[in-house]
């Protein structure tokens, strides 16, 4: 069971965004910046291209509303996407609020938040996903 199956079932805690009956969207505990998102399926896939044709355009679908909100909810000109797939051996795709481009740069420093902020940063997400 990877990491991110552990906080969709409440083993571990994480920042819920958003989900449906396929798909799960928290927040980075390692973000780049503020509102950075990661949205999961719940069925445990290593890599996001062993995802089947019909869940794989679902996942990015559910990503685009979680983008929406994420837009609304927090100060940016555009919601980056990446698909990395090296840190969890299980499918992701990570949604980046960008100022800037240099904002969706991984090696940069990233940020420390309290739970209150990620706390507060997720019910603002949560609040504007339709």
């Amino acid at each position: 069971m990877t990491v991110f199956s552990k906080i969709i079932a409440g083993e571990i805690p994480g920042y819920t965004v958003a989900e449906n009956t396929d798909f799960y969207a928290f927040l980075d505990i390692n973000p780049l910046v503020k509102g950075h998102t990661l949205v999961v399926p719940k069925k445990e896939a290593d890599y996001i291209y062993d995802l089947d044709d019909r869940m794989a355009g679902e996942m990015f679908v559910f990503s685009k509303r979680v983008a929406k909100a994420i837009q609304k909810a927090i100060p940016c000109k555009r919601v980056g996407i990446a698909v990395i797939g090296l840190e969890v051996p299980h499918a992701h795709i990570h949604l980046i609020p960008l100022n800037q481009e240099s904002d969706m740069i991984f090696s940069n420093p990233k940020l420390k938040l309290t739970s209150e902020e990620f706390q507060n940063i997720a019910s603002a997400i949560a609040s504007r996903f339709e």
